[in-house]
């Protein structure tokens, strides 16, 4: 890892920090840094065998800072233009595209047009608790995940 990602880390999670300071849950959604379910971002969710299907719709002009996804998986976007910070890069994406997503990576999403979007997550419990899932699929923060990552060799 090169010194630009940790400075670069470390500027996602100081907005994230910044963000989570000045919740008033209207114009900034947060949870003290929990994975938020909000009507503003409406999820859908459906499951095949083994499969989890997460869809998030977003609006123009808003943004998400996401959690760190403990697993390699794929996601679509289906509509829209979305720009994403994560780490070193910044990427744009315009549908329909699918990116293959790596582990252990925090991500600033930017919603340039009205967006949807697709992930795509092993689920071999094939648990519908999205608490469980949840659990299983993302960490928190920088910590947890290498305590996951860890955990699971």
């Amino acid at each position: 890892m090169s010194d630009n990602s940790v400075v670069t880390k470390s500027k996602i999670i100081k907005l994230q920090d910044q963000l989570l300071k000045n919740v008033d849950n209207e114009n900034i959604i947060g949870n003290n840094g929990e994975v938020v379910r909000s009507e503003l971002f409406p999820l859908k969710h459906s499951f095949a065998d083994g499969i989890y299907v997460r869809q998030m719709e977003m609006n123009k002009d808003s943004m998400v800072v996401g959690a760190i996804h403990n697993h390699e998986h794929l996601w679509f976007l289906l509509t829209g233009h979305i720009v994403i910070h994560a780490h070193e890069t910044v990427e744009d994406y315009i549908a329909p595209c699918y990116v293959k997503c790596s582990p252990g990576i925090k991500r600033v999403i930017y919603a340039v047009e009205d967006s949807i979007f697709v992930n795509i997550h092993k689920n071999p419990t094939n648990t519908q608790d999205l608490n469980k899932l949840e659990a299983e699929i993302v960490s928190r923060s920088y910590e947890e995940y290498e305590e996951y990552q860890n955990k699971n060799k």
